[in-house]
C-alpha cells in the first residue's frame, strides 16, 4: 500500500495542479459508499496514529457482489472527480476490499468478514495518554 498521498508530491505543486483537500477526498468516498448503499459506514481519523494515511473508512456489503459494486463505484466516483488512481486489493474475491488512495484508506467487507477481523475496534482504542 502507497504510505502516503500521490495528490501532495512535489511534480504537483510543481506544476500548479490542483490539489484536493483531504476533506474532499473523505467526502467524496463517504457520499459514494451512502450512494451505493453501503452498510455501516465508519469513518476514523488516524492522523497521528498511523503513516498510512488521515482517515480509515471502513463498510460493509451484503454479499461478494454487492461488495464488488461499492467498489467499483467508489473508483468511478473517485476517477471522475479527479482524485489519482488509488491502489485497490482483494476485488477478484470481494470478501475484502482495500482501496489506499494514500490519504484515506477504505476497507469493504463482506459483514462476516468484517466482524472476524475488527479492524475498526482496534484503531478506534484509546491512545495510551487518555487511558490515564
Amino acid at each position: 500500500m502507497q504510505t502516503r498521498s500521490a495528490y501532495h508530491g512535489a511534480a504537483a505543486r510543481r506544476s500548479g495542479a490542483v490539489v484536493p483537500t483531504v476533506a474532499e477526498l473523505l467526502e467524496t468516498v463517504l457520499n459514494s459508499l451512502y450512494d451505493s448503499k453501503a452498510e455501516e459506514p465508519v469513518s476514523i481519523d488516524i492522523q497521528g496514529k498511523s503513516a498510512l494515511g488521515d482517515y480509515m473508512v471502513v463498510a460493509s456489503g451484503r454479499s461478494h457482489r454487492h461488495v464488488g459494486a461499492i467498489a467499483d463505484n467508489l473508483l468511478r466516483d473517485l476517477k471522475d472527480r479527479g482524485f489519482a488512481t488509488p491502489r485497490v486489493e482483494g476485488l477478484p474475491h470481494c470478501d475484502w476490499v482495500v482501496i489506499d488512495t494514500g490519504d484515506v484508506i477504505v476497507h469493504i467487507f463482506r459483514p462476516e468478514v468484517r466482524a472476524f477481523y475488527g479492524i475498526e475496534k482496534m484503531w478506534q482504542m484509546p491512545d495510551h495518554a487518555e487511558i490515564h
